[in-house]
């Protein structure tokens, strides 16, 4: 398993990510992970849609909450396009928050059975066995056409840039 040191860190302390990082140009790699209602989800599951994905350390958290609540605010302007929020939180955990915060735009995905969104996609933080913040957008055909990793994962994305790189796709 691949290893990059060095890339980000969590409140100032430097963090190791697994796995490949992913670059524009790139085939998006499939991947399993698990719907409120634990079933399996994957790539192939989204369809031929635009879709941006938002990887989140865990909903349970102020920027991770801000930048699932504001996803889901943006996919009303976006249409032909799925937004998938994905971290390790229980899927459980998942359909708790979306309820209290009326997210009915975004799906959220768990990836905490097999960490193979993460794993694929080099968002695991190997120290603490939760995903790195980052967004990454994919056209109809799967081709990776933005990506960020932030590098401080307390930091929010920049969402802007990933919605104008989302819009030049529409």
């Amino acid at each position: 398993m691949e290893k990059r040191a060095n890339i980000i860190t969590m409140k100032g302390n430097p963090m190791t990510l697994l796995g490949p990082e992913i670059k524009i140009g790139d085939k998006a790699p499939d991947f399993t992970v698990l719907t409120g209602d634990l079933k399996p989800y994957t790539l192939k599951d989204a369809g031929d849609k635009i879709k941006i994905i938002s990887v989140v350390p865990s909903l349970d958290t102020g920027v991770c909450e801000l930048q699932t609540i504001r996803f889901n605010e943006e996919a009303a302007d976006l249409d032909n396009v799925v937004i998938l929020t994905i971290s390790v939180d229980l899927p459980y955990a998942q359909k708790r928050f979306c309820s209290s915060n009326n997210i009915d735009k975004v799906i959220t995905l768990s990836d905490h059975k097999d960490l193979s969104f993460g794993l694929n996609y080099g968002f695991v933080i190997e120290e603490l066995r939760l995903l790195s913040r980052g967004i990454i957008v994919l056209d109809k055909d799967n081709t990776v056409r933005y990506v960020e990793y932030v590098k401080e994962v307390s930091n929010h994305p920049d969402y802007d840039k990933a919605l104008e790189e989302t819009r030049k796709l529409l």
